[in-house]
């Protein structure tokens, strides 16, 4: 008897594996050999044309800095995803038609993670800042339960926002899949990825309420996970009812959250009704069998933790600067992050919400030049130098581009000590003081403190210029004349008064002077004997000093000297005619100079032209090794300079 059921059970082990080929393939019908597929629309062995894709991209150019909308969702969508076509420093956000913030709303920026809202879960991603070019996306399998709404939070020139969701056609059927095999449940061992779904709370209340689920059949995306299996079994057996056996709640599914509220259902299973053991399924009456309703679990509020946003941009494009990050105290519950107050955060230790930037190396101060002699030979005067920003590339820069701060003095005083004293000289007087033979012409000669040569400071010492030099107007030997004698002193200091003086007829022998009848000299034209005198601006006149050294000695320099004008009593005035003024600057040495021959001055290396290009020269190593072309560029550009 033994060996009978022994030879049986190989036969029809034999039997049943003959019968099922290795190559064959098992469809989405769940029937081996087919081969159906799940299309776009979630319907097994579908066409594609139960539902339409709407796709597009969101290129327009945003000017306002804030949230600006995308994109609407309309209700029932299905496979969503929202992308950011590259990185970039904008932000995705979602939001309910109602107005509830779902993702990155009220200007507070979540982590990448999950998030329930409009009867889905969002799957929010943004990719690593540092190592990836991605943009950030929302995705979502739905269907959504309400219209949603997507916004981007614009911060800088937007890259493009692709877009794309599912939506039912107006003969959209159920979907084929098998109903004794639920979606996300494992087939022969494999795990379907397909069918991937999420569970939403509130949804599953509205369901359940208007529209009641019939025991057997399915919702494609809207199964529940971990929900116990209550469905019929296959159609063809019809469900054998039998009063020994009932329906019992032997335990429930795990909680779906440790914390923060969860879901569970209750399990019911199939039991003798005497003995209490468990039996197959198909053993109960399959209508009477209890739904499952779900259960809060896990009420209390997860942990609070800190919530770190995106660090700032920099506030300064080189050097040290400061950057900003939001930094918020939050915590889990009903599958939702929510802001807390921070006190609930205090056993933790709070992260920086500023910290030091440094992007790149600013540019620097560079004194070019050396000092400049003093303006003045004594006394206190200014020197100059030259001081230029240039980059780390060795370009100059406009000054903005270095810290205004730190930049070096470019002017400065300087004292060259107690000035020395000079003499001031007018010019000669035009006039001859006599006629005819020997006479003298005159100046004036003052001893006064000079800012320009360089002279010793004991004074102007004893070598006083003269005051008068001789002129001859010719012999006046038997010559009749008239003789005016000086001029006597105005009649009055200042203003208009009268001038007096004597005048003869006189013919001059050769060793004196002989007094003639004035009758003698009639025919001659009789000088005055009285002039009106004004003395305003009392005898103000232009003193100079003598002109100092030449300020180059070749190439065209120049020399100056003071002028003053002086009142009669030497004091300063403002009187003096300025047309007669004498020019206090002149050029001088306008010859070509002979160039000095350094005989240490030399370009070490061929290729020196590469380093003028290069601009190198200004640093000290390159302008040694490279000296006649450095220093031939820099006799061009100082031409240059000279000649503007």
């Amino acid at each position: 008897m033994v060996t009978r059921y022994l030879l049986l059970g190989m036969f029809c082990f034999q039997a049943a594996t003959s019968a099922t080929p290795k190559d064959q393939s098992i469809g989405c019908d769940d029937y081996l050999g087919s081969d159906k597929v799940v299309d776009k629309c979630g319907i097994c062995g579908g066409d594609n044309t139960a539902c339409r894709v709407i796709s597009g991209v969101f290129k327009h150019s945003l000017t306002n800095l804030g949230y600006h909308k995308i994109v609407e969702i309309p209700e029932g969508a299905t496979k969503i995803n929202i992308t950011e076509m590259s990185k970039s420093n904008n932000y995705l956000a979602l939001r309910s038609r109602s107005g509830r913030a779902i993702i990155n709303g009220n200007w507070a920026i979540d982590r990448p993670g999950r998030y329930e809202g409009g009867g889905t879960m969002f799957i929010y991603k943004r990719p690593n800042e540092i190592s990836s070019t991605a943009g950030e996306s929302f995705l979502a399998d739905g269907p959504t339960n309400e219209i949603l709404d997507v916004y981007m939070i614009h911060q800088q020139p937007n890259p493009g926002i692709h877009y794309e969701y599912i939506i039912p056609g107006p003969n959209t059927i159920s979907s084929q899949v098998p109903l004794h095999r639920r979606p996300g449940e494992p087939f022969n061992g494999q795990l379907d990825v397909t069918e991937t779904v999420n569970y939403e709370e509130e949804d599953l209340h509205q369901e359940t309420s208007s529209h009641p689920r019939q025991p057997g059949m399915s919702q494609p995306g809207r199964f529940p996970s971990q929900v116990p299996d209550n469905q019929v079994p296959p159609v063809g057996q019809p469900p054998r009812r039998s009063r020994e056996h009932n329906w019992k709640q032997i335990g429930m599914t795990e909680c779906s959250a440790t914390c923060g509220k969860g879901a569970q259902y209750p399990i019911f299973r199939c039991v003798h009704r005497n003995t209490h053991e468990e039996v197959a399924d198909s053993s109960c009456d399959v209508n009477s069998k209890p739904t499952p309703e779900e259960e809060p679990c896990n009420l209390f509020p997860c942990p609070a933790f800190w919530d770190l946003g995106e660090w700032s941009e920099c506030s300064k494009s080189c050097g040290l600067g400061m950057q900003h990050r939001q930094v918020l105290c939050r915590q889990v519950y009903a599958n939702r992050s929510l802001t807390v107050q921070l006190h609930r955060c205090q056993h933790l230790e709070k992260p920086e919400r500023t910290s030091t930037c440094q992007l790149k190396i600013c540019s620097e101060w560079q004194i070019r030049t050396e000092w400049t002699s003093c303006s003045v030979p004594c006394g206190v005067g200014q020197r100059t130098r030259d001081v230029k920003c240039v980059s780390n590339l060795g370009d100059v820069v406009d000054d903005e581009e270095c810290n205004m701060k730190l930049r070096p003095n470019d002017i400065e005083n300087c004292d060259m000590g107690p000035c020395a004293k000079s003499w001031f000289l007018t010019e000669w007087s035009d006039r001859c003081s006599a006629e005819c033979g020997s006479g003298v012409r005159t100046r004036s000669v003052v001893c006064m403190t000079n800012h320009i040569s360089s002279l010793p400071l004991e004074g102007c010492g004893h070598n006083r210029p003269t005051e008068s030099t001789p002129c001859d107007n010719g012999p006046c030997l038997g010559k009749v004349e008239w003789f005016a004698g000086s001029w006597t002193q105005c009649s009055i200091e200042c203003g208009s008064g009268t001038q007096q003086r004597e005048v003869i007829c006189i013919r001059k022998t050769e060793n004196q002077f002989e007094m003639l009848n004035p009758h003698e000299c009639a025919f001659l034209q009789r000088p005055p004997s009285q002039q009106s005198c004004y003395l305003k601006p009392c005898g103000a006149k232009w003193f100079s000093t003598e002109w100092s050294a030449c300020s180059k000695s070749c190439e065209g320099g120049f020399r100056i000297r003071e002028v003053r004008c002086l009142s009669d009593d030497m004091s300063p005035s403002t009187k003096c005619d300025s047309q007669l003024k004498p020019v206090e600057k002149e050029s001088c040495n306008t010859q070509d100079c002979v160039p000095e021959i350094d005989e240490n001055c030399k370009d070490n290396y061929y290729n020196c032209n590469v380093v003028v290009q290069a601009r190198l020269c200004v640093y000290t190593y390159y302008k040694t090794a490279c000296c006649v072309s450095c220093s031939r560029v820099a006799n061009r550009q100082s031409g240059f300079l000279g000649r503007r």
